[in-house]
């Protein structure tokens, strides 16, 4: 189903629960995944090789999890893998390779109770000792992880006995256990303290078979899993194909049964297609333009206000993302999560309001650079003329640079002052803003400092009260909206497509593409 995108409204939103596990401690993250469209589904069965055609991969691509960084290799891996913890469809926490945890009063001091009888592939049982090597790797001096920024705050881990486990972080967050279901940190068997980052073995619902990077990865079911109501295929086949017309014409072809990354250009005619279905599902990815803040005119608040107002939010929900996708207000925080701060005034379209603020500033006009290529987000470019375009009327010449895709990430993003950003998300609010806001974040892309804001960031960490926590949360919010170097016009939905012999639960998980990354585990055929 198509979602709206009048005044950041998403339709069909699912009721938000506790989280199933822990829940003392913490609520429950609640990112919104979309209904299908079709009747309930029937009751899942056991069968199949499902064939999944992904617009990700790379020859680069390997086992070691401190290098992983795209879809085919995120999926790939929950596949085969298992977690502390798991971010269930309706995006409560539950407990996956954990049974259960509990939180010190100042949830500095996390204990967490490993589940009874689960073995790795190779059978050798899942133990204390597999959950420490499997996270240090991710913590050492040298590390370059992409989980390391988020296991930093580890000071100790300790085992009593094989079956919990203690962690004593430097200080309090009570969002701790949700970071342990970063697809980073799956749980692999260890030897003499350190697991082996080429190692295959996994306590996942499948058995890999074969493996070839950037082409594509085989498994089979693994007979083991403790999962009984899951893993209901006999086998799965991955395929990266990065041409979005020929992954496409892979489904209607029928040599594969799932695609992602659906090209929003042409959604409408593979809608037209016999025996497709569309998927889509709306959660934290958002697409950004992020200013250097340190330097001009971007250093001056009323220039960044100016700008926010000179954007057509609705215009690029409809143009570029075709409808498939929800307006931003100029924070990351997606309408699904916790403490999305609802009642915050809605930035729109204004060039009156422009002209005031650059008034403000002591401009009658401005030009401006803004640098953009489709390897930023799809549709970048256009985006960024049809803003251009927009912002005339405000006496605001933004002169769009249309860069090469081919190192835009290492040449242009955090290089050049104003630039195109495409954002996944993270669950919480925390780890979103810590990511990208935070004073001295190696991700801050706008370089932005906010007292105020950096001092309820760590506060709303350690905090275990709902309700103060959502007064916190709500309070950033508004402070990154209307003070932060970040126009986020746009959250995008993930689109993906499927043959109509191909079931799921009516909601699906909207925290990554896939269903969360674990399709290959909730899905099964008719």
């Amino acid at each position: 189903m198509k979602n709206t995108s009048d005044e950041n409204t998403i339709i069909h939103g699912v009721s938000r629960r506790e989280v199933l596990q822990g829940a003392t401690a913490f609520g429950a993250l609640a990112m919104t995944g979309l209904l299908s469209g079709r009747p309930a589904a029937a009751q899942p069965k056991q069968g199949g090789v499902l064939r999944i055609g992904m617009g990700h991969g790379a020859t680069t691509d390997s086992y070691d999890p401190a290098t992983w960084d795209q879809a085919f290799v995120q999926v790939f891996a929950t596949a085969r893998h298992g977690y502390l913890t798991e971010v269930a469809a309706d995006g409560s926490l539950v407990g996956e390779v954990a049974e259960s945890w509990e939180a010190s009063p100042d949830a500095k001091v996390w204990r967490f109770k490993l589940r009874d009888g689960l073995t790795f592939h190779s059978g050798k049982p899942v133990t204390t000792d597999d959950v420490i090597a499997s996270i240090n790797h991710h913590r050492g001096e040298d590390s370059k992880s992409g989980a390391k920024p988020i296991v930093q705050e580890i000071v100790e881990m300790k085992a009593e006995g094989d079956d919990i486990l203690v962690f004593t972080l430097a200080g309090g967050n009570a969002d701790f256990p949700f970071v342990l279901s970063d697809y980073h940190l799956p749980i692999m068997p260890s030897a003499d303290g350190k697991i082996d980052p080429t190692s295959a073995d996994g306590c996942g619902g499948y058995v890999v078979e074969s493996y070839e990077p950037g082409v594509r990865a085989q498994l089979k079911r693994n007979p083991n899993f403790w999962k009984t109501d899951r893993a209901h295929f006999d086998g799965i086949e991955m395929l990266s194909i990065l041409d979005a017309a020929a992954r496409q014409n892979a489904l209607v072809t029928g040599e594969v049964d799932v695609i992602d990354r659906v090209d929003l250009n042409t959604v409408h005619l593979l809608k037209r297609a016999p025996g497709i279905e569309i998927l889509d599902t709306t959660g934290t990815q958002h697409f950004t333009f992020a200013m250097d803040t340190r330097v001009g005119p971007f250093d001056d608040n009323n220039v960044r206000m100016a700008l926010k107002y000179a954007i057509d939010r609705e215009e690029l929900v409809e143009k570029i993302l075709n409808g498939y996708g929800a307006v931003g207000n100029d924070h990351p925080i997606g309408q699904s999560q916790r403490y999305h701060a609802d009642d915050l005034e809605q930035h729109s379209y204004d060039p009156d309001k422009a002209k005031y603020y650059l008034k403000q500033a002591g401009l009658d006009n401005l030009d401006v650079t803004l640098s953009a290529a489709d390897a930023a987000f799809a549709g970048a470019v256009d985006a960024a003329v049809l803003y251009s375009e927009k912002a005339a009327a405000a006496g605001i010449n933004i002169q769009v640079a249309r860069e090469a895709n081919d190192g835009y990430w290492s040449n242009v993003w955090m290089k050049k002052p104003w630039s195109a950003v495409y954002w996944g998300g993270r669950p919480t609010e925390d780890w979103m803003f810590t990511t990208a806001y935070a004073s001295g974040a190696a991700w801050n892309d706008s370089f932005w400092e906010n007292d105020r804001f950096n001092e309820l960031l760590l506060a709303a960490r350690a905090e275990l009260d709902e309700n103060k926590r959502r007064d916190m949360y709500v309070e950033m919010q508004g402070i990154v909206s209307n003070d932060g170097g970040v126009v986020v016009p746009m959250f995008a939905s993930y689109v993906m497509a499927h043959s109509d012999k191909v079931m799921h639960p009516e909601v699906v998980g909207a925290n990554w593409t896939m269903d969360g990354f674990r399709a290959v585990e909730r899905w099964w055929f008719a």
